[in-house]
């Protein structure tokens, strides 16, 4: 296998005759997800383990019920993990059959548990790099090159697990690792502001965000709020995602909830701690707890507001306090 998603040269000749026409892109999720995410997609998720993970955009998918996807990202937490829980949930509704990446997990509560149970019971393909490989593949796609030249991955034994191949340099006569590069079918991305174009403004790290959208063939990217385009205009260089590389605007506060979205909120301890004991109980043959997680959260919500109604109210307060607050108070602040 030489490539997952579009080739470099399908990817080309696509985005040559991808409209760039600066229009108004805004649409409700529903619409974008039906639109742009179809079965045996590859799709590259934003953000980075516990931030601006693409929440809402997970959810929908796995309500409009998509299957045979592949997941390509650099470190990813809770939406790999919600689309591997309603796979081993309803495997004839929602299914992920690769996943790209160098690490899926939850940072200090540990790695998951569904990839776990995944691999374990041989119900996923997998294709490890390190998190510097994964940014280099789309930022090759994302530069319109068919590889990148790099030296990550050289010092171990990463080379086997992936489809990266060991070249003598040309110029220095060294070792060089090659890495293909990836182009999504569809990349998902959550942000703090976008314009009605797309123009996308993110606060914070980038992450491979702005290479993702570059890369992918579609992108859809929900955001905090939408604000006026020439707010944007006036601050250029504050655009981290240009508006040709963007095909939908969903303007969803906490759509990346309960991850960090830097300058709005910070994660919710609670809610994730509860989610990845809930997931390790699975693992371990207790369905009963993830199920009702999934009938209440996801399945049995229609959207993020009512999604977000779920919540307690002090674990949303809390999460705003602790984001907006100087150091020195965060120390002080105690989750309910």
């Amino acid at each position: 296998m030489l490539w997952t998603g579009l080739s470099p040269d399908e990817a080309r000749e696509y985005l040559e005759q991808k409209d760039k026409s600066k229009r108004d892109k805004r649409m409700t999720l529903t619409e974008a997800v039906r639109k742009y995410v179809r079965n045996d997609d590859v799709i590259g998720v934003g953000g980075f383990v516990n931030s601006r993970q693409p929440v809402a955009v997970a959810h929908e998918i796995i309500r409009q019920g998509r299957k045979g996807l592949t997941l390509a990202f650099q470190s990813a937490g809770l939406v790999p993990d919600y689309l591997l829980g309603a796979m081993a949930l309803r495997p004839d509704h929602v299914s992920v059959k690769r996943m790209e990446f160098a690490y899926n997990g939850h940072e200090y509560a540990g790695t998951s548990s569904l990839l776990r149970y995944m691999t374990e019971n041989e119900k996923i393909f997998i294709e490890d790099w390190t998190n510097f490989n994964m940014s280099a593949r789309f930022k090759a796609g994302s530069m319109g090159i068919p590889f990148m030249p790099i030296r990550s991955g050289l010092g171990g034994d990463i080379e086997k697990c992936n489809r990266s191949q060991v070249i003598q340099c040309p110029f220095s006569e060294r070792n060089i690792l090659l890495i293909p590069a990836c182009h999504p079918d569809v990349g998902i991305l959550h942000v703090q502001e976008a314009d009605i174009y797309g123009n996308c403004r993110i606060k914070g790290q980038t992450f491979t965000c702005p290479e993702i959208a570059m890369a992918s063939k579609n992108v859809i990217v929900t955001c905090e709020k939408i604000v006026d385009h020439e707010l944007v205009a006036m601050n250029p260089t504050q655009t981290s995602i240009p508006f040709f590389a963007v095909d939908a605007i969903v303007e969803l506060p906490y759509g990346s909830y309960p991850t960090v979205c830097h300058d709005i909120h910070y994660y919710d301890k609670v809610h994730l701690e509860h989610f990845k004991g809930l997931t390790n109980a699975f693992r371990k043959g207790e369905a009963d707890g993830l199920e009702e997680y999934y009938d209440k959260y996801v399945f049995g919500v229609k959207d993020i507001d009512e999604y977000i109604d779920q919540i307690p109210y002090k674990q949303l307060r809390y999460a705003h306090q602790t984001e907006s607050r100087a150091l020195e108070l965060q120390t002080h602040l105690v989750a309910p």
